[in-house]
């Protein structure tokens, strides 16, 4: 399994809007490969005293902190499905411009990284 991670600030008034983009995201990269993708909406998240989650995307006033991560079978898989994401043309049917300026956030200001599990607990 591989693992993507993502750390995205969004206003509070775009959650909807934001659901929205992760559904439609969620319809194209199952076709490439994606086993699963999961979106959280801040409930508890704390300020820190030397860092956290705002200060990592420099949140500003209304935004919220989503949290997300999609799995795929291994790296091979998410990094091949990368440019076949980018080239399908739901993604500008679906997102409109390509910078992304049509989105319900700063894309900018997201993090995003890949990771390989090491431990999995589950019930």
């Amino acid at each position: 399994m591989y693992v993507q991670g993502f750390v995205i600030p969004v206003s509070e008034g775009n959650q909807d809007a934001y659901r929205d983009v992760a559904a439609k995201f969620w319809a194209i990269a199952k076709d490439y490969g994606a086993l699963s993708q999961i979106e959280c909406w801040e409930a508890d998240v704390k300020d820190g005293h030397t860092t956290d989650f705002r200060r990592a995307v420099q949140a500003q006033g209304d935004e919220k902190i989503v949290f997300s991560w999609m799995t795929w079978p291994d790296r091979a898989t998410a990094e091949a499905s990368h440019e076949k994401l980018m080239a399908d043309p739901r993604m500008e049917t679906e997102f409109g411009a390509p910078d992304g300026s049509d989105m319900p956030f700063d894309g900018k200001r997201m993090i995003i990284g890949g990771f390989e599990p090491l431990f999995i607990g589950e019930v």
